[in-house]
Protein backbone atom coordinates (compact mmCIF):
# COMPACT_ATOMS: atom_id res chain seq x y z
CA UNK A 1 0.00 0.00 0.00
CA UNK A 2 1.25 3.89 -1.14
CA UNK A 3 2.77 5.16 2.24
CA UNK A 4 0.36 7.99 2.16
CA UNK A 5 -2.61 5.50 2.28
CA UNK A 6 -1.11 3.81 5.02
CA UNK A 7 -1.29 7.00 6.91
CA UNK A 8 -4.18 8.10 5.82
CA UNK A 9 -5.81 4.92 7.11
CA UNK A 10 -4.54 5.42 10.30
CA UNK A 11 -5.35 8.56 10.84
CA UNK A 12 -8.92 7.37 10.05
CA UNK A 13 -9.30 5.30 12.96
CA UNK A 14 -9.10 8.94 14.94
CA UNK A 15 -11.93 11.06 16.57
CA UNK A 16 -12.58 13.86 13.96
CA UNK A 17 -10.89 12.72 11.40
CA UNK A 18 -14.08 13.24 8.72
CA UNK A 19 -14.92 16.19 9.82
CA UNK A 20 -10.55 17.22 9.11
CA UNK A 21 -9.71 19.82 5.92
CA UNK A 22 -7.04 18.53 3.25
CA UNK A 23 -4.30 20.35 4.73
CA UNK A 24 -5.34 18.71 7.93
CA UNK A 25 -5.09 15.85 7.04
CA UNK A 26 -1.42 16.02 5.31
CA UNK A 27 -0.11 17.84 8.48
CA UNK A 28 -1.54 15.12 10.98
CA UNK A 29 0.13 12.29 8.61
CA UNK A 30 3.57 14.50 8.87
CA UNK A 31 3.14 16.09 5.34
CA UNK A 32 2.09 19.50 5.59
CA UNK A 33 3.61 20.59 2.95
CA UNK A 34 1.75 17.93 0.43
CA UNK A 35 -0.99 19.17 -1.63
CA UNK A 36 -4.78 18.57 -0.79
CA UNK A 37 -5.25 17.22 -4.34
CA UNK A 38 -2.83 14.35 -3.80
CA UNK A 39 -4.46 14.05 -0.09
CA UNK A 40 -7.92 14.06 -1.89
CA UNK A 41 -7.03 11.23 -4.84
CA UNK A 42 -5.45 8.77 -2.00
CA UNK A 43 -8.49 9.03 0.20
CA UNK A 44 -10.37 8.04 -2.61
CA UNK A 45 -8.48 5.20 -3.41
CA UNK A 46 -8.78 3.98 0.07
CA UNK A 47 -12.84 4.98 -0.34
CA UNK A 48 -12.77 2.66 -3.82
CA UNK A 49 -11.30 -0.11 -1.76
CA UNK A 50 -13.44 -0.60 0.56
CA UNK A 51 -11.63 0.96 3.90
CA UNK A 52 -14.34 3.32 4.45
CA UNK A 53 -16.38 5.76 3.58
CA UNK A 54 -16.79 9.41 4.23
CA UNK A 55 -19.72 11.78 4.91
CA UNK A 56 -18.55 15.38 4.55
CA UNK A 57 -21.65 16.77 4.78
CA UNK A 58 -22.22 15.10 8.24
CA UNK A 59 -18.20 15.36 9.19
CA UNK A 60 -18.54 11.71 9.61
CA UNK A 61 -16.68 8.51 8.52
CA UNK A 62 -17.84 4.59 8.50
CA UNK A 63 -15.37 1.97 8.10
CA UNK A 64 -15.53 -1.07 6.36
CA UNK A 65 -14.34 -4.52 6.58
CA UNK A 66 -13.96 -5.93 2.71
CA UNK A 67 -10.55 -6.91 2.91
CA UNK A 68 -11.75 -8.63 6.04
CA UNK A 69 -14.75 -9.99 5.21
CA UNK A 70 -12.86 -11.64 2.10
CA UNK A 71 -9.70 -12.68 4.20
CA UNK A 72 -10.62 -16.69 5.15
CA UNK A 73 -9.28 -16.58 9.07
CA UNK A 74 -6.90 -19.56 9.76
CA UNK A 75 -7.73 -23.35 9.81
CA UNK A 76 -9.93 -22.87 6.49
CA UNK A 77 -9.00 -24.63 3.76
CA UNK A 78 -9.18 -22.19 1.13
CA UNK A 79 -7.63 -18.78 1.35
CA UNK A 80 -8.48 -15.56 -0.39
CA UNK A 81 -5.88 -13.65 -0.85
CA UNK A 82 -5.81 -9.40 -2.32
CA UNK A 83 -4.77 -9.30 -5.77
CA UNK A 84 -2.56 -5.55 -5.22
CA UNK A 85 -1.71 -5.12 -9.05
CA UNK A 86 0.76 -5.88 -11.21
CA UNK A 87 4.47 -5.87 -10.62
CA UNK A 88 7.34 -5.98 -13.31
CA UNK A 89 9.21 -8.74 -13.78
CA UNK A 90 11.99 -6.96 -16.17
CA UNK A 91 13.08 -3.22 -15.45
CA UNK A 92 10.73 -1.42 -13.01
CA UNK A 93 8.71 0.42 -15.20
CA UNK A 94 5.21 -0.11 -13.82
CA UNK A 95 3.51 1.93 -11.01
CA UNK A 96 3.53 0.32 -8.11
CA UNK A 97 0.85 2.07 -6.22
CA UNK A 98 -1.67 -0.04 -4.41
CA UNK A 99 -4.37 -1.20 -6.99
CA UNK A 100 -6.99 -3.41 -5.32
CA UNK A 101 -8.22 -5.95 -8.18
CA UNK A 102 -10.11 -8.34 -6.06
CA UNK A 103 -9.34 -11.94 -4.68
CA UNK A 104 -7.19 -14.69 -6.02
CA UNK A 105 -8.58 -18.11 -3.97
CA UNK A 106 -5.84 -20.62 -2.88
CA UNK A 107 -5.84 -23.70 -1.27
CA UNK A 108 -4.14 -23.15 1.99
CA UNK A 109 -2.00 -26.83 0.84
CA UNK A 110 -0.28 -25.14 -2.13
CA UNK A 111 1.03 -22.27 -0.39
CA UNK A 112 1.74 -24.57 2.85
CA UNK A 113 0.73 -22.50 5.35
CA UNK A 114 -1.90 -22.31 8.48
CA UNK A 115 -2.94 -19.29 7.99
CA UNK A 116 -3.22 -16.27 5.22
CA UNK A 117 -1.51 -13.36 7.58
CA UNK A 118 0.20 -10.46 5.87
CA UNK A 119 -0.15 -12.75 2.16
CA UNK A 120 -1.27 -10.63 -0.62
CA UNK A 121 -0.81 -11.16 -4.31
CA UNK A 122 0.25 -9.36 -7.55
CA UNK A 123 0.67 -10.77 -11.42
CA UNK A 124 3.95 -10.86 -12.68
CA UNK A 125 4.59 -9.17 -15.96
CA UNK A 126 7.66 -9.90 -17.83
CA UNK A 127 10.50 -12.36 -18.17
CA UNK A 128 12.97 -11.42 -16.08
CA UNK A 129 12.84 -13.93 -13.29
CA UNK A 130 11.72 -17.04 -14.99
CA UNK A 131 14.22 -19.10 -14.05
CA UNK A 132 13.80 -18.54 -10.33
CA UNK A 133 12.67 -21.11 -8.32
CA UNK A 134 10.30 -19.79 -5.71
CA UNK A 135 8.94 -22.93 -3.94
CA UNK A 136 9.78 -24.79 -6.56
CA UNK A 137 7.98 -23.12 -9.37
CA UNK A 138 9.04 -20.70 -11.52
CA UNK A 139 7.94 -17.08 -12.02
CA UNK A 140 6.43 -16.50 -15.05
CA UNK A 141 5.13 -14.02 -17.45
CA UNK A 142 1.29 -14.00 -15.96
CA UNK A 143 1.33 -15.87 -12.98
CA UNK A 144 0.35 -14.84 -9.64
CA UNK A 145 3.65 -14.43 -6.96
CA UNK A 146 2.30 -14.39 -3.60
CA UNK A 147 4.18 -11.71 -1.49
CA UNK A 148 4.97 -12.40 2.65
CA UNK A 149 4.51 -8.18 3.37
CA UNK A 150 5.65 -9.41 7.21
CA UNK A 151 9.33 -10.12 5.65
CA UNK A 152 10.19 -7.03 4.90
CA UNK A 153 13.85 -8.02 5.96
CA UNK A 154 15.10 -9.85 3.45
CA UNK A 155 18.59 -12.36 3.57
CA UNK A 156 21.02 -12.63 0.21
CA UNK A 157 18.89 -14.18 -2.63
CA UNK A 158 15.40 -13.87 -1.20
CA UNK A 159 12.82 -13.12 -4.03
CA UNK A 160 11.49 -9.29 -3.58
CA UNK A 161 9.17 -7.36 -4.28
CA UNK A 162 10.88 -4.11 -4.00
CA UNK A 163 8.88 -0.41 -4.69
CA UNK A 164 11.67 1.99 -6.55
CA UNK A 165 10.86 5.61 -7.40
CA UNK A 166 7.17 4.28 -7.05
CA UNK A 167 7.81 1.60 -9.54
CA UNK A 168 7.45 -1.92 -8.84
CA UNK A 169 9.48 -4.71 -9.36
CA UNK A 170 10.24 -8.46 -8.21
CA UNK A 171 13.99 -9.22 -8.46
CA UNK A 172 16.56 -11.53 -6.31
CA UNK A 173 18.11 -9.28 -3.45
CA UNK A 174 21.81 -8.92 -2.96
CA UNK A 175 23.33 -7.35 0.01
CA UNK A 176 27.04 -6.36 -1.65
CA UNK A 177 28.88 -5.69 2.19
CA UNK A 178 31.84 -5.44 0.20
CA UNK A 179 31.34 -2.36 -2.26
CA UNK A 180 28.60 -0.85 0.05
CA UNK A 181 25.31 -1.22 -2.42
CA UNK A 182 22.56 -3.58 -2.59
CA UNK A 183 21.70 -5.61 -6.02
CA UNK A 184 18.53 -6.45 -7.34
CA UNK A 185 19.25 -9.11 -10.03
CA UNK A 186 17.23 -11.10 -12.69
CA UNK A 187 17.02 -14.34 -12.75
CA UNK A 188 15.94 -14.86 -16.65
CA UNK A 189 16.91 -16.39 -19.56
CA UNK A 190 17.04 -13.31 -20.98
CA UNK A 191 19.63 -10.90 -20.54
CA UNK A 192 18.81 -7.54 -18.13
CA UNK A 193 20.69 -5.61 -16.19
CA UNK A 194 20.69 -5.67 -12.69
CA UNK A 195 19.42 -2.49 -10.31
CA UNK A 196 22.40 -1.26 -7.94
CA UNK A 197 21.22 1.27 -5.31
CA UNK A 198 22.55 2.58 -1.95
CA UNK A 199 21.32 1.58 1.05
CA UNK A 200 20.09 5.53 1.43
CA UNK A 201 18.36 5.37 -1.59
CA UNK A 202 14.44 5.95 -1.81
CA UNK A 203 13.47 2.21 -2.37
CA UNK A 204 10.92 -0.27 -0.05
CA UNK A 205 11.15 -3.70 0.13
CA UNK A 206 7.64 -4.65 0.50
CA UNK A 207 7.60 -8.41 1.13
CA UNK A 208 9.46 -11.74 0.34
CA UNK A 209 8.00 -13.89 -2.87
CA UNK A 210 7.15 -17.10 -0.65
CA UNK A 211 4.94 -18.86 -3.97
CA UNK A 212 3.94 -18.92 -7.50
CA UNK A 213 0.38 -20.21 -8.41
CA UNK A 214 1.19 -20.35 -12.09
CA UNK A 215 -1.00 -19.58 -15.33
CA UNK A 216 -2.90 -22.48 -16.62
CA UNK A 217 -0.87 -23.29 -19.53
CA UNK A 218 -3.54 -22.97 -22.85
CA UNK A 219 -2.77 -26.42 -23.76
CA UNK A 220 -4.42 -27.61 -20.64
CA UNK A 221 -7.84 -25.84 -21.52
Amino acid sequence: MHEIQEKLLALSKKAGFGEMSLRLMAAAIGMPHESPQKIKHHLSQLEKKGFFTINKAKGSISHTSKWADNLIKSGSKIFSIPIIGTANCGPAKVFAETNFQGFIKVSSTLLHRKNAEGLYAVKGDGASMNNALIAGKKLEDGDFAIIDSNQRVPNNNDIVLAIIDNKATIKRFIHDKENEQIVLIADSSYDYEPIYLHADDDFIINGKVVSIIKRPNSSNK
